[in-house]
């Protein structure tokens, strides 16, 4: 997402004539938006957005049990691994 947003900067100061970047190469004001494809194709392949997903489902999932259990005043019982 910050490839995004910094890609959108350069190109804003690219198209509208604004400081440095309005002097700079097409390439280089395009470079972040490659970038960002180039990223995300990484992340889908390498399961690395499935994982990251699967993290916070299992943290969301943690945090209610334990909201739970201290609602019912019970003590939480560590699991034997």
């Amino acid at each position: 997402m910050y490839l995004l947003g910094l890609g959108l900067i350069f190109l804003v100061m690219k198209v509208s004539g604004l400081g440095p970047g309005a002097s700079w190469a097409w390439w280089v004001v395009l470079l972040p938006f490659v970038l960002a494809a180039v990223w995300w194709a990484w992340a889908d392949w390498s399961g690395f957005t499935k994982r990251k997903a699967m993290d916070k489902e299992d943290l969301r999932r943690q945090q209610r049990i334990q909201r739970s259990h201290e609602a019912l005043g019970t003590p939480l019982k560590k699991r034997k691994r």
